[in-house]
């Protein structure tokens, strides 16, 4: 038998002490941690400054996680905080605009438990953290825009201004002209004045097809403008969101905006 047969099946040596080789094993991935982002780098990715000029702004406190200030250098962000910087939120997500054109059965909701929700139909957009802006109720159709984009969402839900949606509502029966011009004048209920951008018959259609525009960014309104006249709501469908129309976009469908759209959406 040669000197090679005779050690088949042996242990081989490194000769360091006679310790038997072993190769080193990798460190074991922690999944929830392999996706914390330093606090300074998020910050940098969002585009406000620097890394450096981060370090700077965190150690004056003009940076929250989650409601706390963060002066910790080296601090980590995990999937899902809220990150503000001088009180306005950020992300270091690429901005994303998708719209929606909703369809009947699906709640306008983020929350988990809620049944099929407009985020199971956006699902395959972006791996973007999107939400919508605005609601629309369940049974309620038509376009809703979401995005990361927190300035736009501010565009949309700020008091004063707004971005105004054109709605067409179907009511169990025709509109009385009386009532209409109340709704064009503005009236109160419980103590507040109810007032709308526009109102309309809707041409070429029966007198209980209206269209409205508002600048709210739920359609409660709507369902508290025309119960407080006697009217029930048969149907509510946004056709548009600004300049947005459902143009090319089949019920239940959606699309990213064109870079057109977007800057129009910012001038709003």
């Amino acid at each position: 038998m040669s000197r090679n047969q005779a050690g088949r099946g042996k242990k081989q040596f490194s000769g360091k002490g006679n310790v038997p080789y072993k190769k080193k094993s990798q460190p074991k991935k922690q999944g929830a941690k392999s996706h914390d982002i330093r606090l300074n780098k998020y910050i940098a990715n969002s585009g406000i400054c620097s890394r450096r000029e981060a370090d700077e702004n965190i150690a004056i406190g003009l940076v929250t996680v989650n409601g706390k200030v963060v002066n910790e250098m080296g601090f980590k962000v995990k999937p899902g905080d809220e990150v503000k910087f001088d009180g306005q939120r950020i992300s270091p997500e690429p901005k994303v605009y998708v719209l929606l054109n909703k369809p009947k059965g699906f709640a306008t909701t983020t929350a988990e438990g809620k049944g099929r929700t407009v985020m199971d139909l956006v699902a395959n957009a972006t791996s973007a953290n999107i939400r919508p802006i605005g609601r629309l109720g369940r049974n309620s159709l038509g376009l809703l825009l979401f995005t990361n984009d927190e300035k736009v969402v501010q565009k949309f839900t700020n008091s004063k201004n707004g971005v105004a949606r054109l709605f067409q509502v179907e009511l169990d029966r025709n509109l009385k002209f009386e009532d209409l011009k109340k709704i064009q004048e503005g009236f109160n209920v419980d103590g507040r004045t109810i007032t709308v951008e526009e109102v309309s018959y809707v041409e070429g259609e029966s007198k209980n097809k209206i269209g409205i525009k508002i600048k709210n960014t739920g359609n409660s309104i709507l369902r508290t403008i025309f119960e407080t006249l006697k009217y029930d709501l048969v149907k509510i469908d946004c056709v548009a969101i600004g300049h947005l129309t459902k143009k090319d976009i089949p019920r239940g469908h959606w699309k990213h905006l064109t870079t057109q759209e977007i800057n129009t959406l910012k001038m709003l």
